[in-house]
């Protein structure tokens, strides 16, 4: 991989990580236009290594709530900390599942399927557009609202679907305050990123190149730079109730790119 590319990729995926338009389906779209042929295993690892840097990025931007929620816990009370640390664990159950059971399912759809990353951007556009009128409310996650954001978080693994823009959605649907849904969404994936790296690691999953080594480092440093924008971003847009906005973008490059798949 060249490194204007990584840097492209990079960039992508720090942006479209946080903001709602779905990074795994604009991934697969930079793929594509920029002509990586890669077998998706071998994309799979330049994927992963995107992910850990918006993970970091994340855990920077909320490196107080972090503390806290550590601190909080680790008091070993039924506090509002530990609370929410459980419905974190709660949320990983439905994309742990999915990623346990049907992981080469998943990593199939990873091969440049234009056209089903066209059908669920516009999917995303019309959870996006419900969400944006959705009435503001002070209501937490509860632990039911917890497993039906992981059941959204699960099927955003599919390219295409944002994972943001799925969970923050559902949260606000549920009824829940758009700031805290945004905290949600953005802390709850965490763990999962760092557990999934940590499996295919220890599995030997990852095809690595050394060859790659500079485009993958490249990409991550780009990637971390872009997200810490994006997230810092994109809770202040969620806030705002500004996510018609990118439900509109969704329904465009959607439709791009199912007629690019059509043409060729």
């Amino acid at each position: 991989m060249e490194i204007i590319d990584a840097i492209i990729l990079g960039i992508i995926q720090g942006l479209t990580e946080f903001l709602p338009v779905s990074s795994s389906g604009h991934l697969e779209l930079g793929k594509a236009i920029l002509g990586d042929n890669s077998v998706p295993e071998e994309s799979l690892l330049f994927t992963v290594v995107l992910h850990f840097a918006t993970a970091l990025s994340t855990i920077v931007v909320f490196r107080k709530d972090i503390l806290n929620l550590i601190k909080g816990a680790l008091k070993f009370k039924w506090n509002d900390d530990l609370q929410f640390v459980a419905k974190i664990a709660v949320s990983m159950i439905p994309a742990v599942i999915v990623g346990l059971f049907f992981e080469e399912q998943l990593e199939a759809l990873f091969g440049g399927n234009i056209l089903l990353v066209g059908c669920m951007l516009i999917i995303t556009a019309v959870l996006l557009f419900l969400a944006d009128k959705a009435k503001d409310t002070d209501k937490k996650v509860s632990f039911k609202n917890a497993f039906v954001i992981g059941v959204s978080q699960a099927i955003a693994m599919l390219p295409g679907i944002s994972r943001s823009g799925a969970t923050i959605s559902t949260s606000v649907l549920l009824g829940n305050d758009k700031t805290k849904a945004a905290r949600f969404s953005f802390l709850m994936v965490v763990p999962l990123i760092f557990g999934k790296i940590a499996k295919d690691v220890l599995s030997g999953d990852l095809t690595y190149d050394s060859g790659n080594f500079t485009s993958l480092s490249i990409g991550f440093v780009a990637a971390f730079i872009a997200g810490l924008f994006a997230c810092t971003w994109m809770i202040s847009l969620v806030k705002k109730s500004k996510l018609s906005y990118f439900a509109i973008y969704c329904v465009i490059v959607g439709i791009i790119a199912i007629a690019f798949s059509l043409m060729n």
